[in-house]
């Protein structure tokens, strides 16, 4: 009876046939140029690259590895190549506040002209300007403004050499400056001689000389003033001779600028600054270090270095005229290479920096088109996705550090112009990504308000099948890979199904068809062939699981040792075989539990032992509280349920989860109550509901191949087998050894919908149906157990009559 309502191999795995396709090998089919089932996410794609309006970022969440990025750039770059180019930005010194510099906006492609313009202006200025300094004229009317304020110093001092000679008094330099000093035949009297001078004579001089003192003074004083004097009319001179020597160089700049006028006004400034600092571009840096001492040597080249730069131009962002908006991708998202640095050099130990140490960021170079960011390496970056929001609520960029953000440091530094902002973000990330943000952060969902959602799976039909196939030959020519013959698109196909757990779909996941392809065609070169036959297809699959499965081997092991005891023959009463998935990184296998279930007369409570031990998960024990609830209302509807049971994984050392096992539990439970042993030659999965339905559950595949293996190894028999819930049924991709031991009658696959159903194929007995009265047939399993409650619900009023407490004199709970 049971092996009638046993799958048959058909149903088992979906197999390909490619036949009608008319291919030989993947270089007959063409290349798939559109992204292959992402129908949703490319529309979602297409609005929100389109829609200019803020807040209209994107955010593209999907599995790891299902060429997200790759789709992302395939419709972002035609569209960014059909939008204007965005204009250049460049940093320039600001003349009048030093630590501001400007920003200067120019077309596309200039900022680079700009540069070298003024980096090839400074230098023709500096060689004009030093010619200037150097010529006949220069010379000419320097040396007549320093002989003329020479003569007005002879001058001051003429008259009062002459009255001083005339009361024979000299004129005299001294280390100390000038001085006067009696003087006999136009000789200075030696202090010895004066000495012996009568005493009116000494009176007289001293006083001559008091009175000449104070014209002498006021001599004195007028020369700071003629040398102030001297020092203007000699600038006056240099900024005369430096504009008539630069003037018609900057015109000439200035000219090519006119539809600029941002540049004219900062060539203006670089004219007067020039003009203002002449004396420093006369001097090469050859001759500086000849002409100067070497301690100020030094301090002039960097001076010079200084005012020389100021005048040139720092190119943040430029961009070649036909190129389009530009697609950047940041592959780490700090502060730093979002917003650009400030960066500092040393200097005496000092750390300075000027404009043109500012170094721009991926909003900078994506301006005016797209940016993209992986969102788990943003998320990681300390303040990284606070800048970003913060720059795309302001729609500026400005540029600071992370120690400023953090007011760790007080340096004084440069507060470089903001920059408007106009960018599109895109961040690719997982699905958990997307959904805590959306729940957790304010502000996403006004700043990323187009979701693009990724599909890894697609519906098998007769279209799909087809463009699958291109797929993979689009794949292969990629990788530069061998072509695939056609058993092996009809291998990779089936490999491709088995990873979606569903034989109604295929994986869109594009990371493992390209490993695959690429291990198949490993294999296949090391064999020296020309093209990946379907045993290559094969070796590649069982090399990757070989690689990753040791633990499951392990497993297997301790089952084929004995370690681990369970039976795959026999009967048993309240021990049934459960099935349940272990996952280690991206690998995952089945393992076959046991479980036991003991009844005895009780308060109607069903015992979780591994909940009472801490080791089940929330969803084990929801399924265990629903299947007391089921025995309950089915067979204790209309009084007290006096029983106790407890239900335990025997030999489980880990923590126990998921509600999978719960139709096991609850045939154990059955099969405890009506005394009927369950055929321990069949293991079980499968969830139930209140109702007493089974429900489907994940892993089918691995859970039967966990325990085929087990049986294969101690030899089929012909009973062995697994039950199933009927809804899993589209989901079996059983493997061939599978396939080939249910062709033979030696392993079956039974599909159940009720509990009812799956009872009676595991103790080959009744389950029964009630009466109109709710009663059962007395030799059915659901006879039998509703019998057993009954009179378990006796005993209880036994005790209770004789007033004794049934929870302190039976084994009580455990």
């Amino acid at each position: 009876m049971a092996e009638s309502k046993a799958l048959p191999a058909s149903k088992l795995c979906r197999k390909y046939d490619l036949k009608t396709l008319g291919f030989t090998e993947t270089s007959d089919l063409e290349d798939l140029h559109e992204p292959l089932g992402q129908d949703r996410a490319i529309q979602a794609i297409r609005f929100g690259i389109g829609v200019r309006h803020q807040g209209f970022n994107l955010f593209a969440f999907g599995p790891p590895g299902s060429g997200k990025t790759e789709i992302i750039h395939h419709y972002l770059e035609p569209e960014a190549s059909s939008l204007p180019v965005p204009k250049d930005w460049c940093y320039v010194n600001n003349f009048t506040a030093r630590d501001h510099p400007k920003i200067l906006r120019l077309p596309a492609g200039r900022g680079r002209e700009l540069a070298r313009q003024m980096e090839s202006l400074t230098e023709e200025v500096r060689v004009v300007i030093s010619a200037a300094y150097e010529s006949e004229d220069y010379r000419t009317r320097f040396d007549v403004i320093t002989e003329q304020f020479k003569l007005q110093q002879e001058e001051a001092f003429e008259d009062l050499q002459k009255k001083a000679a005339g009361k024979n008094i000299s004129l005299v330099r001294t280390p100390m400056g000038l001085a006067l000093a009696p003087s006999r035949d136009g000789k200075v009297v030696d202090p010895e001689v004066f000495s012996k001078l009568p005493s009116k004579e000494q009176e007289r001089i001293k006083e001559e000389i008091s009175e000449l003192e104070g014209e002498l003074q006021a001599a004195v004083r007028m020369l700071p003033e003629l040398e102030r004097q001297q020092r203007q009319e000699i600038k006056k001179l240099n900024r005369e001779v430096t504009s008539f020597a630069v003037d018609h160089l900057i015109d000439e700049t200035r000219e090519k600028w006119r539809d600029c006028e941002a540049v004219v006004v900062f060539l203006d400034e670089v004219q007067g600054y020039v003009i203002d600092h002449s004396d420093v571009f006369r001097l090469s840096r050859d001759e500086a270090v000849e002409t100067i001492p070497a301690k100020m040597a030094a301090d002039f080249v960097k001076q010079q270095d200084r005012i020389i730069g100021n005048c040139q131009v720092n190119v943040l962002v430029s961009h070649d005229s036909n190129d389009g908006a530009p697609v950047v991708y940041e592959d780490n998202p700090t502060v730093e290479n979002l917003l650009g640095r400030i960066e500092h050099r040393s200097e005496f130990g000092s750390l300075v920096t000027d404009f043109r140490l500012i170094k721009p960021g991926a909003l900078h170079r994506a301006n005016g088109g797209y940016l993209i960011l992986d969102a788990r390496r943003l998320l990681l970056q300390p303040y990284a996705w606070e800048t970003l929001k913060r720059e795309l609520r302001s729609c500026e960029i400005r540029i600071e550090s992370l120690t400023q953000m953090m007011s760790l440091g007080s340096i004084v530094s440069l507060q470089p112009e903001t920059i408007p902002l106009d960018v599109k973000v895109i961040l690719i990330g997982d699905p958990f990504l997307y959904y805590m943000l959306s729940q957790n952060d304010p502000d996403f969902h006004n700043l990323f308000k187009v979701p693009v959602d990724f599909d890894d799976r697609l519906k098998v039909n007769d279209d799909a099948i087809g463009l699958y196939a291109r797929y993979i030959a689009t794949e292969a020519r990629k990788n530069k890979l061998l072509p695939l013959e056609r058993e092996a698109v009809e291998l990779v196909m089936e490999r491709m199904t088995r990873l979606t757990g569903d034989s109604e779909r295929l994986s869109n996941h594009t990371r493992s068809l390209s490993d695959l392809l690429s291990e198949a065609d490993h294999w296949a070169s090391s064999r020296g062939v020309s093209r990946i036959e379907g045993k290559d297809v094969n070796q590649a699959i069982q090399a990757h699981v070989y690689r990753s499965d040791r633990m499951r081997e392990r497993t297997q092991e301790q089952f084929q040792r004995g370690t681990m005891m369970l039976d795959t023959s026999g009967i048993k009463v309240g021990q049934i075989n459960g099935l349940s998935v272990l996952q280690l990184g991206d690998f995952s296998f089945g393992r076959p539990s046991r479980i036991t279930a003991r009844v005895h007369l009780g308060r109607g409570r069903v015992i979780d032992i591994e909940r009472e031990v801490e080791l089940g998960g929330p969803l084990h024990s929801k399924g265990v509280l629903i299947l007391s609830n089921f025995i309950a209302a089915r067979y204790s509807a209309d009084k007290p349920l006096s029983l106790n049971a407890s239900l335990v994984f025997e030999q489980s050392y880990g923590g126990v989860d998921g509600d999978s096992a719960s139709s096991a539990e609850l045939y154990a439970l059955l099969s405890a109550l009506s005394d009927i042993p369950i055929k321990q030659s069949l293991a079980v999965t499968g969830s139930v509901n209140q109702f007493g339905e089974v429900q489907a559950i994940g892993g089918v595949n691995e859970k039967i191949e966990g325990f085929f293996d087990l049986c294969n190894f101690r030899g089929l028999t012909g009973d062995q087998g697994v039950m199933i819930p009927e809804s899993n049924v589209k989901n079996l991709m059983l493997k061939d050894e599978i396939l080939e031991a249910a062709k033979k009658g030696k392993f079956h696959i039974y599909p159940v919908m009720s509990i009812d159903e799956g009872i009676e194929i595991l103790t080959d007995a009744s389950a029964g149906q009630p009466d109109k009265s709710g009663n059962y047939p007395p030799d059915t399993i659901n006879g039998r157990v509703k019998a057993r409650l009954e009179a378990f619900a006796d005993s209880a009023r036994k005790y209770n009559r004789q007033g004794r407490d049934v929870t302190k004199t039976e084994t009580g709970d455990v």
